[in-house]
């Protein structure tokens, strides 16, 4: 993600990081080029303009799809930073409501903190397709990590860590009943974010909808020159660009914001979340930086 201020024009208003242009670029060039050789044929060899009407009425229509697109994205987009905001929530809460019940067994404490801090990375490298723990990487046993690495299912591997945590607790006689079922509640509505998660990832727009919309506007732009030449005639090259760059941008930021667990400029910075609530949740389990180099390793 890029952090940005909103107030200040001038200090991204030409940056190309995360501005698309790249993407969109050759597909505008084309445009272009199309549009001087259908201003070239009308004025050199024969006159092949259309009225303009048609592209007024089809303008709106398509302006209202590309509407559609952006607005749809942008729910999947909001829906991943609530999701992960649920993630962020919820891994507090249960680390601050065991806290006050461990007070006497910090080990364990520390244990349930480490496997709850590892869910986040957990369900980041679910939703990319990668191997990551950060930090925390380093704390686990080669064991450990490999069970991880070896699980059909990452974040679900780790979450039964944690319930088992929760278990040996009421085992022993540290919590309640419960307590037991309050504490557990927060691990079950971890998976649920995390299922949240994968059904934005897994179930994209509507295929038709995408194909049509792209048809209509590739058809849209390559005929738009014929109904600008006797008007704008090599004008016309301008407001071709000007419309082109538009209209396949805001479909491009739909195509940019509908999967927002990547890792691209204008995805959600699910990185830097993992690493937020690994500090906050040692900060919770009192595991200062001496405390944490002088705890076995893989405990």
């Amino acid at each position: 993600m890029i952090h940005y201020d909103p107030h200040k024009w001038l200090d991204h208003f030409f940056d190309l990081r995360g501005s698309l242009v790249k993407e969109i670029g050759l597909r505008v060039l084309v445009c272009v080029v199309w549009a001087a050789a259908v201003v070239s044929f009308h004025k050199f060899v024969r006159p092949v303009d259309i009225p303009s009407i048609l592209h007024s009425l089809v303008g709106v229509a398509l302006g209202l799809l590309l509407v559609f697109r952006t607005n749809a994205s942008y729910d999947r987009y909001w829906e991943g930073r609530k999701l992960w905001g649920g993630i962020v929530n919820e891994t507090r809460n249960l680390i601050r409501a065991s806290a006050v019940h461990l007070h006497e067994e910090p080990r364990l404490l520390q244990k349930l903190a480490r496997w709850t801090a590892l869910f986040p990375w957990a369900t980041m490298n679910c939703l990319r397709d990668e191997f990551d723990l950060g930090s925390l990487g380093a704390e686990l046993t080669a064991e450990e990590v490999s069970g991880i690495r070896a699980s059909q299912h990452q974040a679900l591997h780790v979450s039964a860590r944690m319930s088992e945590l929760l278990a040996e607790m009421r085992s022993r006689g540290l919590v309640s009943d419960i307590v037991y079922t309050s504490l557990d509640q927060n691990v079950q509505l971890l998976v649920d974010y995390l299922g949240g998660c994968e059904r934005i990832r897994k179930t994209p727009l509507p295929f038709a909808y995408i194909v049509h919309l792209r048809r209509a506007l590739v058809i849209y732009c390559f005929t738009l020159p014929f109904a600008l030449v006797d008007t704008f005639g090599w004008m016309s090259l301008l407001d071709v660009l000007l419309i082109s760059y538009t209209f396949f941008g805001i479909e491009e930021i739909g195509v940019e914001i509908e999967g927002p667990f990547g890792d691209d400029a204008n995805d959600l910075p699910m990185r830097d979340i993992c690493e937020t609530i690994h500090k906050n949740l040692y900060a919770l389990a009192g595991m200062r930086r001496q405390e944490r180099e002088a705890m076995p390793e893989g405990l």
